[in-house]
């Protein structure tokens, strides 16, 4: 059987490597002031590197999942539309489509941080409903 710690730390570094990814790319989206690149270097780095921190924590995520038996608290499907959200809001703040607009961009990149606040403070509150 799979250590479980071992799969707490992998997650745990796929969420530090998608918040260094966040930050770093929301400097770059809100650092520029005139149209937004898609072709700058700098942000495919980025974008791969969120692409890999996302991988690492579904997989990891399903694994520890797994391990639990599927047996989760109420709180977790919150967890899961946040995810969802944060997701779905990352996709259109770095889509590689010049007709989104700035204003655009940075807006998903904000709802997407917020997103990501909000489960970090569902993982550690972890409220009872």
């Amino acid at each position: 059987m799979l250590n479980m710690n071992l799969f707490n730390i992998l997650h745990l570094l796929g969420v530090v490597l998608l918040f260094i990814s966040l930050i770093f790319s929301g400097y770059i989206l809100f650092k520029n002031t005139q149209k937004y690149s898609s072709e700058l270097s700098v942000r495919k780095i980025c974008i791969g590197i969120q692409h890999f921190a996302l991988t690492i924590l579904i997989v990891s995520g399903f694994i520890l999942l797994s391990m639990k038996n599927f047996q989760v608290e109420t709180w977790f499907y919150a967890k899961i539309i946040l995810f969802f959200v944060m997701v779905s809001s990352v996709i259109k703040a770095f889509k590689k489509d010049d007709t989104i607009l700035l204003v655009q961009r940075r807006a998903g990149w904000t709802i997407a941080f917020i997103a990501f606040i909000a489960i970090y403070g569902l993982v550690q509150i972890q409220p009872t409903f």
